[in-house]
């Protein structure tokens, strides 16, 4: 039996090990990825849709897609590539920034809570609940102490919501400060891109190392059974695309989604339906 993308890309403990243009699971090149991503498409739209018409019926299963990694590593291009393959009606797409004032006033879990998908939606969060023990250990921004019990909270909140009915899929996003190097000078390079430049990243990169022991932390701390975490190679963004789709898909395939029967006699409907 084939080995899951699912099998091949959890277990990670250090990022170090990780070969940020390394492609578990897929032989092919860029142009195979294409056309794979083409074939993966049809098959998430169909269980995307089972997902939402179950949730009209009170079937609470949602699925959520948490994206983390650094600067460049590609949270919005997988969403575009990735996520773009469904319906976007059946999608809830948040984008966490710098808390805001009220944000701030409330526990670090309160604005996560807020943006869980609905029954029956793919939820994805481009940046997560994990901002509050990388970026804030790394920059102190709060007590050695804090940052400590949020780990154990993290791991409470994400348990209940898969017990609630949820499916969580954590992707890595990994790249390199090379990778992340070169990427940076393209934006420059490209007129069209400025845009999407922030000069303070060149400030965080002083920094990379000390994120990437954050990260480690986090795969330690964080990386359970009903919640693991799957460290995607980033290096090379088609495989990043096909990957997470890839993910998606096999978790939604492991849901078992049927269409829900009717809730009415279908054969006295048609017939309603002939008399019209």
């Amino acid at each position: 039996m084939a080995t899951s993308l699912r099998e091949l890309l959890s277990g990670v403990t250090t990022l170090a090990d990780v070969n940020s243009r390394s492609t578990p699971g897929f032989d092919g090149d860029k142009k195979d990825a294409r056309d794979a991503m083409a074939q993966l498409g049809e098959e998430l739209a169909d269980l995307q849709e089972r997902l939402w018409a179950n949730g009209t019926r009170d079937d609470p299963r949602t699925v959520l897609l948490v994206l983390q990694g650094m600067d460049t590593s590609g949270k919005g291009g997988t969403i575009r590539h990735a996520a773009g393959l469904v319906d976007p009606q059946g999608l809830r797409i948040t984008s966490f920034k710098k808390p805001t004032p009220e944000e701030l006033e409330h526990d670090f879990l309160w604005r996560i809570e807020k943006a869980l998908p609905p029954p029956g939606k793919i939820g994805i969060f481009d940046r997560s609940q994990y901002e509050d023990v990388l970026i804030c250990r790394v920059r102190e921004l709060a007590a050695a102490e804090e940052i400590e019990r949020r780990y154990d909270a993290i791991n409470d909140f994400e348990q209940a919501y898969v017990e609630a009915g949820g499916t969580m899929i954590k992707c890595l996003l990994h790249i390199t400060a090379d990778n992340q190097k070169e990427r940076l000078t393209a934006r420059l390079d490209d007129p069209t891109k400025h845009w999407k430049y922030n000069p303070g990243d060149v400030d965080e990169r002083a920094l990379w190392d000390d994120y990437q022991q954050a990260y480690d932390l986090a795969l330690a701390r964080c990386s359970t059974e009903p919640a693991p975490w799957f460290v995607v190679p980033s290096g090379r963004k088609w495989y990043r695309n096909w990957a997470v789709a890839t993910l998606l898909l096999e978790h939604l395939r492991a849901l078992g989604l049927t269409w829900p029967a009717a809730d009415f006699d279908v054969d006295a409907e048609k017939a309603r339906v002939a008399a019209s």
